[in-house]
């Protein structure tokens, strides 16, 4: 697992549903499945994490931007 820590550590389990969900889109869930997480190479574990770093980007701007809009109503 990753020696990171979670700046929220009750998020744990909506990151790891993200990095699986990320790594299907990748097409990569088979491999994962054969070899497991600890047999990937590091082009294809940085690929799914960059994909879930502009995903979780893309939510945080979304969210930014709902909370701006409330605050000029």
């Amino acid at each position: 697992m990753s020696r990171n820590r979670l700046v929220v550590p009750q998020a744990e389990q909506a990151m790891d549903r993200l990095k699986v969900e990320t790594a299907k889109e990748l097409g990569l869930d088979d491999d994962i499945e054969q070899r497991g997480w600890e047999n990937m190479t590091t082009r294809e574990v940085g690929l799914i994490g960059g994909n879930m770093v502009k995903k979780m980007i893309a939510y945080a701007e979304k969210h930014m931007a709902e909370d701006s809009n409330q605050q000029l109503e």
